[in-house]
């Protein structure tokens, strides 16, 4: 099977787990908060690629304030369904030093990413540290970090769409979906 057939087999067998509407709210209350929150500190916008281009994109034009808007590359995952060691493609950068700065990603599963970016941006001299997701995914275990802004929560499923991707895939799907569980043996 080629991999746009796979693609599309993927999808159409996927269980939606939120519509676009609950996408959409959920940005919207989130850019309330984020703007209640750090409208007067001018504060430096890290998007997390490339999971987060579709919430960056989506939630920038609701915050209510100045910002300065750049972008870091940070993944545990790769191809793979399941996450590994953090990779750093593009670091945070020394304009992070004396800044408050805001973290953009589209979900926190374990917390392991987010964590080592929190480190490396508060190592690098930064003020203060925020993090905004937009899904939030439930575990049973403690996560390494918690999120200052979560959109929307997930099961603990692996899921796509709305900048997550399967097998590279569907991150420009305007809901989010999760793989069929298999069956238990």
């Amino acid at each position: 099977m080629d991999r746009t057939a796979r693609a599309w087999k993927m999808l159409e067998s996927a269980e939606l787990i939120h519509g676009a509407a609950d996408v959409d709210a959920a940005i919207v209350r989130v850019a309330a908060e984020i703007t209640a929150a750090l409208k007067d500190q001018y504060p430096l916008v890290l998007s997390v690629m490339d999971g987060a281009v579709v919430f960056t994109g989506r939630i920038l034009p609701l915050l209510n304030f100045p910002m300065d808007l750049d972008y870091i590359h940070a993944s545990r995952y790769g191809s793979a369904t399941v996450g590994g060691k953090i990779a750093w493609k593009i670091e945070p950068k020394g304009n992070v030093a004396g800044r408050v700065v805001l973290v953009l990603d589209d979900i926190l599963d374990i917390g392991d990413t987010m964590l080592a970016i929190r480190e490396r941006v508060l190592g690098l001299g930064a003020k203060a540290f925020y993090s905004a997701v937009l899904t939030d995914k439930k575990k049973a275990k403690a996560k390494a970090i918690r999120a200052d802004f979560v959109g929307l929560s997930l099961p603990d499923r692996f899921v796509f769409g709305c900048g997550m991707d399967v097998d590279g895939a569907w991150r420009n799907l305007p809901a989010i979906y999760a793989l069929r569980q298999k069956p238990a043996a």
